[in-house]
């Protein structure tokens, strides 16, 4: 199996590329079109700034390589954000593969919630999915991220910080996480198998 992880300017994908490598699958880094269009499964992860991720998707015309593939395709943290229509983060206008808009987190408490959100939130709310398929208990999940996806008709798992928010968005081909599954000891491991097996 080809794997094409997509290589766009954005942090932590070394970390997505050693767990695949312990899943016994070979990934690829890339920003070739042509080998994500040949690889049997793509996976968009990474963190950074939205805004600076599409202009450096744009220069390269990712962004429209990214609309057209077929295969499954997974985001990942700024993946599953850039996924979506919009982005509060520098008022930025996305890819459009959900409906969905990106907000901030506004703390109602700052000495009890910090932004970033940082650290364990536990799935809830899942949908009968291929992609969740199996997952042990307790579903816990890692994350870091500053802006969150409102949930919508394509949400398929819901977490809370300060309030509820999308944890995991399916249509299509497409699916995105927003935490980072190869962080995430075995409910991540999971997660990534069964995209592997979709």
């Amino acid at each position: 199996m080809k794997i094409a992880v997509i290589k766009y300017n954005a942090g932590n994908v070394q970390s997505v590329l050693y767990a695949l490598e312990r899943l016994g699958a070979e990934a690829e880094l890339t920003d070739d079109p042509e080998k994500i269009l040949q690889a049997d499964k793509v996976i968009f992860p990474g963190q950074g700034e939205a805004s600076t991720a599409m202009s450096y998707l744009k220069a390269r015309k990712l962004d429209q390589l990214i609309r057209e593939i077929k295969q499954p395709f997974l985001g990942v943290c700024l993946g599953l954000q850039l996924l979506c229509e919009h982005s509060e983060e520098n008022n930025t206008d996305c890819l459009g593969i959900f409906p969905v808009k990106v907000k901030r987190f506004i703390p109602e408490n700052s000495q009890e919630f910090k932004v970033p959100h940082v650290g364990w939130n536990e799935l809830e709310n899942l949908a009968d999915n291929p992609l969740l398929k199996n997952l042990p208990d307790p579903k816990f999940l890692y994350y870091v991220h500053s802006y969150y996806a409102e949930i919508s008709e394509v949400t398929i798992a819901t977490t809370h910080y300060i309030h509820d928010f999308t944890a995991i968005l399916h249509q299509g081909n497409y699916w995105a996480i927003q935490a980072h599954p190869e962080k995430s000891s075995t409910v991540g491991e999971k997660l990534l198998s069964n995209f592997l097996n979709i």
